[in-house]
């Protein structure tokens, strides 16, 4: 059977519910939100141990306020993960299914892995009741929540890279001298230089995040100038240092790429190299300022990383396409039902991130003591919509079910 032929009859024979390029859309954004926690993750609790070791007070400090950052950005990260895995088993299941099956045991230690990094990183964030005085067995914990996190991103890299080698399934799959080969430990495909690409932005990202957080404390008597300066000098160094390691990183990634693909000339190629090249420029014009152009940052730094995250796609799909396969022959069974109660869901939750991203918001500003008000029509908007989002779905639920007999 050719390649092509395999890819296109594993496709789901029910199709698409709705058009791909509107999955691939909300595919690219949601990995680009995710990818921003994981590397607030990484970069966070390597910092923190960076910051323990030089053992002063301002450091200390910092140590503590990144252990706390670690823990939530990793159940953000989690959360937001399961959202661009969903759309990708969508539009490219042959890829993802083949991959995670010839190594499964990978794809299900990756479970662990995360687990395992989650746990580590509350121990190391428990552990940090004060400065100086932390135990050895939680400041262990730090290293042990790198190394798995480390374990999962190799692990996560590598099925993606298998995704994107079809042409190499059956070398990996079947040997001549043991057949086909089931076990599932099949680990092949990684490639240092994407890998790179992906590591450093952890450290530019966090370097912007030390920016915010210094910008955010600014009206608490209890945070000092002088230890905000040092918050935001540190990341606005390591913002622009790592931004143009990361831009190296992923020029080298890209002469890896075969010619054949001709991706080096493709326009969401050069959006995404041009977008990294402003980035590095705003950046090193912004140092002098980093208090006050934090938040420009962020949103610059994210644009940044949508932008080659969508070069990141057109690269799978030139893959895909080299193989015979394209997201957009996917066959079309629109549900127009389902669609609209998940673009209602989409466009509801903004109102409720609103109002509790608000209040945690003004109650991380505010001084010891001091009541935060927010505006009434805001909770009361907030809990309207999530009552009528519950009635709606569980009575979808209880309407279907009766239709097809499954509680009686």
């Amino acid at each position: 059977m050719e390649l092509s032929q395999y890819l296109n009859m594993m496709r789901d024979p029910a199709g698409l519910p709705f058009y791909p390029i509107v999955f691939q859309f909300l595919m690219v954004l949601t990995f680009a939100m995710h990818i921003v926690m994981v590397n607030l993750v990484v970069g966070g609790v390597v910092l923190a141990i960076w910051e323990k070791a030089k053992n002063t007070p301002f450091s200390h400090r910092l140590t503590k306020a990144l252990a706390r950052m670690a823990t939530v950005s990793l159940s953000i990260a989690i959360v937001l993960g399961v959202a661009p895995l969903l759309f990708v088993q969508t539009v490219y299941d042959p890829f993802w299914y083949t991959a995670t099956t010839m190594s499964a045991v990978w794809a299900m230690f990756f479970l662990v892995a995360v687990a395992a990094a989650f746990y580590a990183a509350y121990t190391f964030y428990l552990g940090k009741q004060g400065a100086g005085n932390t135990k050895t067995s939680f400041a262990l914990s730090s290293y042990v929540c790198v190394i798995f996190l480390a374990i999962a991103g190799v692990i996560i890299h590598m099925i993606t890279m298998e995704q994107t080698l079809p042409s190499q399934w059956r070398e990996w799959a079947v040997s001549s001298w043991a057949g086909l080969n089931t076990s599932g430990f099949i680990f092949h495909g990684v490639k240092l230089g994407r890998l790179m690409h992906f590591i450093l932005p952890s450290f530019a990202v966090t370097g912007v995040f030390l920016m915010i957080y210094a910008w955010y404390f600014q009206p608490r008597s209890d945070y000092s100038k002088e230890y905000l300066d040092y918050v935001a000098e540190k990341g606005a160094k390591m913002a622009l240092w790592f931004t143009v390691f990361s831009v190296g990183a992923g020029f080298w990634w890209a002469g890896m790429i075969p010619k054949s693909l001709h991706f080096l000339s493709n326009p969401f190629f050069i959006v995404g190299a041009v977008a990294g090249l402003v980035l590095m420029v705003f950046l090193a014009k912004a140092a002098t300022e980093p208090v006050k152009n934090a938040i420009p940052l962020a949103i610059a730094m994210f644009v940044a990383i949508f932008l080659m995250c969508y070069a990141r796609e057109a690269l799978r799909m030139a893959y895909a396409g080299a193989s015979g396969y394209s997201i957009f022959d996917y066959k079309l069974n629109i549900s127009w039902g389902s669609t609209l109660l998940f673009f209602a869901t989409f466009i509801g939750s903004f109102p409720v991130l609103y109002f509790t991203g608000l209040a945690a918001f003004k109650a991380g500003r505010a001084e010891k003591g001091e009541v935060v008000t927010i505006s009434p029509s805001a909770g009361r908007l907030a809990l309207s919509l999530m009552v009528a989002w519950f009635v709606v779905v569980a009575g979808l639920g209880v309407v279907i079910s009766l239709k097809n007999g499954a509680l009686f």
